[in-house]
């Protein structure tokens, strides 16, 4: 998808938007955030580290997840999330690696604690045909009962981007595969010229969803966090 305004992203506790770059910080001071912290340490449940994890397509830096990882949780666990919000089309191999396709492979079986440490950033491949690559990099951390049973929290997500229609430079909403594939060019399209825009051999466009797979194998979706 071609790069347009700087990324922003919503807050998963509050819904505010938020800039890419300042993530961090507002997710520290969000209040909505810090009361369901508060109200996961008055369960008394068992306190452990966890990380927070900045993970963003290795191409397309405007599709990108602020995650909270349980220390206790496996990159398995992580790899399910990926392929659930981002990835998943047709049950690909994937694999961890530190340094990309030529780097050391990580074991899915490791826990998130073993692995991450500040600064640390590991690659995600999905599909070793069409493939999809994301980093992942660990820029914070804390000690405290985890809020959520899950072994991954969503705490924010970039906002779809907007691309406009290459006809009429209105909101586009459609991506012709016809146009992606037999002429490399990222047509999108509003509904209107969706209708009209010929594209006989690939079927009709597909809908824009908000993950750095669309146009990869067929991939359609969901783009919608598990959990």
């Amino acid at each position: 998808m071609p790069r347009g305004k700087p990324s922003k992203g919503k807050c998963s506790y509050c819904g505010s938007e938020i800039a890419k770059s300042g993530a961090t910080k507002r997710l520290s001071a969000c209040p909505k955030r810090q009361a369901i912290i508060e109200e996961a340490e008055r369960r008394k449940a068992k306190s452990e580290t966890l990380h927070h994890l900045r993970v963003q397509d290795a191409w397309h830096s405007e599709f990108w997840l602020d995650l909270e990882a349980r220390g206790s949780g496996t990159l398995k666990d992580l790899d399910h999330y990926l392929r659930r919000i981002w990835l998943e089309c047709c049950g690909h191999m994937s694999r961890f690696s530190v340094g990309g396709w030529r780097g050391h492979e990580i074991p899915k079986k490791r826990r998130i604690s073993e692995v991450f440490e500040r600064g640390v950033e590991l690659t995600h491949i999905y599909d070793f045909g069409t493939s999809s690559e994301t980093l992942i990099k660990a820029v914070g951390e804390r000690e405290g009962p985890p809020t959520t049973t899950r072994p991954i929290a969503l705490m924010a997500r970039n906002l779809m981007p907007e691309p406009n229609c290459i006809d009429c430079e209105q909101p586009a909403v459609w991506l012709c595969m016809e146009c992606l594939t037999e002429e490399e060019q990222w047509g999108v399209l509003c509904s209107e010229h969706a209708q009209a825009h010929p594209h006989d051999n690939y079927g009709e466009p597909i809908r824009l969803v908000n993950s750095p797979r669309l146009g990869m194998c067929g991939y359609e979706g969901p783009g919608e966090p598990p959990y």
